[in-house]
């Protein structure tokens, strides 16, 4: 199969009929699983602090550091967060925080290797790359030497957080203090090089264009022929509420997402898995994606803060996640965070 150029998923993205980009998606998407499986996982987002120095303009988490208005968790109450996952069916905790002025490496070490003492089959998917380059930075180390020392403490995989759009000038507008493009692609090649799966994201509709999004793909698609590492493709949609981008702010459409997703699966063929949002676009609309190119609905979502901040929040048990699957007409299969099946519900 010729591979989509840059021009083409442009094209498509911009112009493309929506209801036959999305029957080109799904017909690639059945390609690739053909056995009509959607996949979730059970896991918590705990959000360590919200203390953070970047200051992004899209964020509404974010506290300043010294402004005493934020949070650090201690460690018990992170592991009572991971008891209460377990109890429901859970195996992955996603830690992720701000840029704290006050934490360097060897606080997340002693954190790590605290839960994998307890709670030994958990599996720890922490860190985005940007907090990975800020903990580098605290400890006076290399990306590399962080990495190890985290991986040997518990560190299993990396979520892709911190990419947004992966072009420079959108960064500098909306994410100014955050680290570059290549800086975010160069601790994934890093992770995949020591063995580490990562999944790739993108948050666009801020000040973002179209060929913007594609350069994102292209950067995406370029690494993973390199070294093969990225899991999953997750984009989503900006949430403009209680950010400082919110005056003026046009958000993107059901239809927008929708297009992207679809050309995100034709574009990214070399990519297993595309995940649907329906954390930020709603469950109805998740089901929807479905039939645009996603094969994984993502996390049930036991706790989530940094989109709820913006005025967003959508829940779900396991229950009503496998009748969403079943009622898209799927096979809905419980996996952990690496794609292993959990659980199926035939």
């Amino acid at each position: 199969m010729t591979r989509l150029s840059e021009a083409a998923a442009l094209g498509l993205l911009e112009r493309g009929d929506l209801i036959e980009l999305g029957l080109r998606a799904d017909e690639l998407r059945r390609r690739l699983h053909p056995g009509g499986e959607v996949t979730f996982i059970v896991d918590r987002n705990i959000n360590y602090t919200d203390y953070c120095l970047s200051g992004c303009r899209f964020c509404a988490f974010y506290k300043k550091s010294g402004s005493g208005e934020g949070y650090l968790l201690t460690q018990e109450e992170i592991h009572q967060k991971i008891q209460e996952t377990i109890d429901l069916g859970g195996t992955a905790i996603m830690m992720q925080g701000g840029l704290s002025p006050d934490l360097d490496i060897s606080w997340f070490e002693e954190v790590f290797r605290g839960i994998k003492e307890r709670f030994p089959r958990v599996h720890l998917h922490c860190l985005s790359p940007p907090e990975v380059v800020h903990i580098a930075k605290q400890s006076g180390l290399t990306v590399e030497a962080t990495l190890r020392r985290l991986h040997a403490a518990g560190l299993g995989s990396l979520p892709g957080g911190g990419a947004e759009v992966l072009v420079d000038r959108v960064r500098a507008e909306i994410s100014p203090h955050k680290i570059p493009t290549d800086t975010w692609l160069g601790v994934m090649r890093v992770a995949h090089g020591l063995g580490m799966r990562t999944t790739a994201t993108m948050m666009f509709g801020s000040l973002d264009t179209p060929a913007e999004r594609i350069e994102h793909l292209r950067r995406v698609r370029d690494l993973q022929d390199e070294t093969g590492g990225f899991t999953a493709f997750i984009p989503w949609t900006f949430q403009a509420g209680n950010t400082a981008l919110e005056e003026g702010h046009v958000p993107a459409t059901g239809s927008d997402y929708l297009r992207l997703l679809a050309v995100s699966r034709l574009y990214l063929d070399n990519v297993p898995n595309v995940q649907a949002s329906w954390v930020t676009q709603g469950l109805r609309m998740g089901q929807v994606a479905l039939a645009f190119g996603a094969n994984d609905m993502g996390s049930t979502m036991i706790e989530e803060n940094v989109v709820k901040a913006a005025g967003v929040s959508h829940t779900i048990t396991v229950e009503e996640m496998v009748r969403l699957i079943r009622a898209a007409g799927f096979t809905p299969v419980q996996r952990d965070t690496l794609y292993g099946e959990v659980r199926r519900f035939d």
